[in-house]
This record gives C-alpha cells, sequence and structure tokens, in this order.
C-alpha cells in the first residue's frame, strides 16, 4: 500500500458528504425496504482494511463487509486471477460442463476440509443456497426429515435456511409457516451459563428434546455455527463440539457445520471447528472463501454426498470468475493471513482485556483470532444487555473513521480483513477507547 493510500483514517468532511447524501437519497426512492443501512456509508473504494467514501473520507474496517473481505479490498493477486479469468469466460454452468478452475477448486476445499475422511464439493453462489443445499443433502443421505439447530442462530433468509435461523424475530415476523420439522435448542453460552457447565446443559436439553418432542432415530442432522456469529460472535465450550459429536455419533446424526461466517482462517484455523478437533459429516462455507466474489460451498463426506445424478443443481455457483478469486484468496490465506488472524487477533484481545478492566460496561471478551465478540452490559451483577450503548459506539466510532458493527442483543463484533496488520489495529483500537470513553462519560 502507498504512502497515500496509508493516511488514514481521515474524515474531511461528517458523512455523509454531499456526494453521499446524493445517492443515499436516489437509493432510498427505489431500493427495498428491508434493506438495514448500519449507517449512512457511500462507498468508492477499498484496499486492505481501509474503506473510502465517495466524499474522501477514509476509515479502517473492523468488520470487512461481515466477514466478506477476509483478503482486505482488491488485493492484486485477488484481483489478477477474476480479470485473467473474465479475459476467457465469463460464466459456465457446472450443473453441466466442465473447466479446470472448478476441479481445482473442489479438489483444493476437500483436501483442506477437516477430518480424514474424503470429502465432495458442491458449489454455491451463497452461504444461504450451501445450508439450503445441505438441508436437502442431510435428508436425503439419511432419509430422516428432522433438524436440530440453536437459539440464536443465523444461518440465512431462504426458506430452508430462515427455519433454521432464530437470532432476531425480524427475520422470521410474518414470513411464516416455516420448514416442518425443525427444533431449537439452546447454545452453550459460558458467560450467559454461570454457576453450570453451558455445554453438559445443552447436551441435557437435546436428550430432553428425544424424550417429549422427536425421536433421535427421526433426526437427520444438528445444524451448528461452531462459533456463533449473528446471535453475538458466542464461543462454546471447549468440549462442546466433541461432546454434540459423540451424541451424534451414538444416535446416527449428522453434524453439519455453518462456517460461512468462522471459517476460511479467520479463527485463526482454516476451520472453526478444527479448535476442537471435530471432523463434521457436512461443512458449509462462504462470506471470506472468495474475498468478495459470489461464492459458497457444501462440502461434506463422500459417505454423505452420494445424492442421485441430478437431484441439486446451480446455474452460476461455481462460475469461473468466483472460482479464481477463491484459489487466490485460499493461496493468501495458507501463506500468510491464517497466521496473521492468530497474530493480530492476540493484539486485540491484548487492547480489548485491558478495556476490560478500566470500563465496568464491558461485560464479556471472547474471540479466536479475528473472530472476536466484545459484550456491553449495564452492571456486571445483572449482565443486562447495553444495547444503547453499543448503538452510539458504533455510530460514534463511524464518525471518527472506524467501522463497527453490532450482533447479538449487546454486542461488538471485531472482524476485520485477515490482512490487517498492527498499525491498523492500534489506531482502530485508539478510536474504538476514545469514543469508548466519550460515549460512557455522556450516559
Amino acid at each position: 500500500m502507498s504512502a497515500a493510500d496509508r493516511d488514514y483514517p481521515r474524515i474531511v468532511t461528517p458523512p455523509p458528504g454531499p456526494k453521499g447524501k446524493a445517492i443515499i437519497e436516489r437509493d432510498r426512492a427505489y431500493t427495498s425496504t428491508s434493506y438495514i443501512k448500519e449507517y449512512p456509508l457511500v462507498v468508492a473504494r477499498g484496499r486492505g482494511a481501509m474503506v473510502e467514501d465517495v466524499d474522501g473520507n477514509r476509515f479502517i474496517d473492523f468488520m470487512a463487509a461481515i466477514a466478506v473481505a477476509s483478503t482486505g479490498y482488491s488485493h492484486p493477486l485477488v484481483v489478477k486471477a477474476v480479470q485473467e479469468a473474465a479475459g476467457e469466460f465469463f460464466s459456465m454452468c457446472a450443473t453441466d460442463w466442465y473447466y479446470e478452475s472448478l476441479a481445482t477448486l473442489a479438489e483444493r476445499l476437500a483436501t483442506l476440509a477437516p477430518g480424514d475422511s474424503k470429502k465432495r464439493v458442491f458449489f454455491t453462489n451463497s452461504g444461504t443456497e450451501a445450508i439450503e443445499g445441505a438441508i436437502k443433502l442431510v435428508r436425503s443421505s439419511s432419509r430422516r426429515r428432522s433438524l436440530i439447530a440453536f437459539d440464536g442462530a443465523f444461518h440465512g433468509r431462504t426458506y430452508g435456511a430462515m427455519s433454521l435461523t432464530s437470532s432476531k424475530v425480524k427475520q422470521r415476523r410474518d414470513f411464516g409457516p416455516f420448514l416442518p420439522g425443525v427444533h431449537h435448542v439452546p447454545f452453550p453460552n459460558p458467560y450467559r451459563h454461570e454457576g453450570r457447565d453451558a455445554g453438559d446443559y445443552v447436551i441435557g436439553c437435546i436428550n430432553r428434546l428425544f424424550e417429549a418432542r422427536v425421536a433421535p432415530e427421526n433426526v437427520a442432522a444438528i445444524f451448528i455455527e461452531p462459533m456463533l456469529g449473528e446471535g453475538g460472535y458466542v464461543l462454546p465450550p471447549p468440549d462442546f463440539l466433541r461432546k454434540l459429536r459423540a451424541l451424534c455419533d451414538e444416535h446416527g446424526i449428522l453434524l453439519v457445520c455453518d462456517e460461512v461466517q468462522s471459517g476460511v482462517g479467520r479463527t485463526g484455523k482454516m476451520w472453526a471447528c478444527e479448535h476442537a478437533g471435530v471432523e463434521p459429516d457436512v461443512v458449509c462455507a462462504a462470506k471470506g472463501i472468495a474475498s468478495g466474489m459470489p461464492l459458497g460451498a457444501i462440502i461434506a463426506k463422500e459417505s454423505v454426498m452420494k445424492w442421485e445424478r441430478g437431484s441439486h443443481g446451480s446455474t452460476y455457483g461455481g462460475n469461473p470468475l468466483a472460482c479464481a478469486a477463491a484459489l487466490a484468496t485460499l493461496e493468501l490465506v495458507e501463506r500468510q493471513y491464517m497466521a496473521n488472524a492468530s497474530a493480530m487477533g492476540e493484539r486485540f484481545m491484548a487492547r480489548l482485556r485491558d478495556l476490560q478492566q478500566r470500563f465496568p460496561q464491558i461485560g464479556d471478551v471472547r474471540g479466536k483470532g479475528l473472530f472476536i465478540g466484545v459484550e456491553f452490559v449495564e452492571d456486571r451483577e445483572s449482565k443486562k444487555p447495553a444495547s444503547k450503548l453499543v448503538e452510539r459506539l458504533v455510530h460514534g466510532a463511524f464518525a471518527r473513521g472506524l467501522l463497527l458493527l453490532s450482533c447479538g442483543k449487546s454486542t461488538v463484533r471485531l472482524a476485520p480483513p485477515l490482512c490487517i496488520d498492527a498499525v491498523d489495529v492500534e489506531r482502530g483500537m485508539d478510536i474504538f477507547e476514545a469514543v469508548l470513553r466519550e460515549v460512557v462519560d455522556e450516559a
């Protein structure tokens, strides 16, 4: 990055500036009312962990477009790979034809998947599509119909994925009826299950579900985010996934790990479930897998991915441009960014734990690599979520040149590009601390 590009954060006019306001007005006039728009950011370009808006304001990005920009914005290797692929052919339906980049990427993901079992890969355009396909796959493979998911989970917004999702009621309100046969149990949250083993409690909930509502021999799969994303960036107890794997094995239930947000090096390992030493039957990936190009993947044991020829397909899933971006992304993640995620994650955690000592409003700090949650509370005794504080913190940071995003009831997630360096971490955390102090003093 050039010296000129390194000139950030930089606020030259309070955002949105005049150009930004004009674009926002047009957007609001014609786009769907369902879009959230966290704050008035109108992006013009990005480099590394820097985002610049149309009025020349520059921001340090601690959210990476919700963990999508894994290698940073416009990484030269990724840009070159996409340009070269575009020069050959834009699209080819992987359901009907062969091309080398798809075969190469499938082999790469199959060998990178957790565990020793041989894997097969189906490509989609998004994480939601990967979850939808996984639902079909586990039902087809097991000849069972029921599914189990977790409270606070986010698996997507189409009907099957939305039936598993339970992070916010507005994601489900007025859209029912949902997919039948879906059951939810609590996600093991060590911070919220104080005084008891959160993992054992949840395993007990599943066993009680088997006793009262659904026979285990009717359950096709349990879907879990190894680290809960939209529900609050929550890490389960270290041994929980192993206990869940054992429970699934006991009853012949398939284990599906939704690694859409936590996968591809974000936690310091290629897959978050590797921290627990667990091999899922199915892994769903997307977001950071192609540095922003639309791509998702279902990576499953060969013994599971045995559905009938023609029973599932996709017109654009695994298109050549996305495959090229993914191959370049995986090269960068394996070569340097996975290790960088661990190193920068430790730097973040050191700063955050220091803040936790000085600000009683920080109830919990948790994370692996660059998957970090900072939960704010009104007081540490009641642990009542401090949602208004988080809202003021996020918007105050934006005004100072730092992009943050909340999740759960009152958690700020830190999920910057995996290429972020020590300078950006420290500059961003200085803003974080200054704004937090202002917000607390104003309360």
